[in-house]
């Protein structure tokens, strides 16, 4: 998937992942903080003030660590995908 193609793709699931309105599961929540994260080169540290969920968070990047920028846009469409259905339409 050429690059162009692919960061629209995933800005269009992110859209929608943000206009989506019924509650998500927060491993999947987790899954796609880490995703996005690593795909728009966003190294800080989580800036909750619940150190709880810091660690959640934290824990999802160290698991995605090794992923590369488009290696995690492409991770962050097919979870989208397979836990929401398909977003090109919406």
């Amino acid at each position: 998937m050429k690059t162009d193609k692919l960061h629209s793709e995933f800005i269009t699931a992110v859209k929608f992942v943000n206009d989506y309105t019924d509650p998500l599961p927060a491993d999947f929540l987790l899954k796609l903080y880490a995703y996005y994260k690593i795909a728009n080169e966003n190294f800080d540290n989580p800036g909750s003030s619940t150190p709880l969920i810091n660690a959640f968070k934290a824990n999802a990047l160290f698991q995605a660590k090794n992923l590369s920028k488009k290696e995690a846009m492409k991770n962050y469409i097919a979870l989208v995908r397979s836990e929401l259905g398909n977003f090109d339409n919406s």
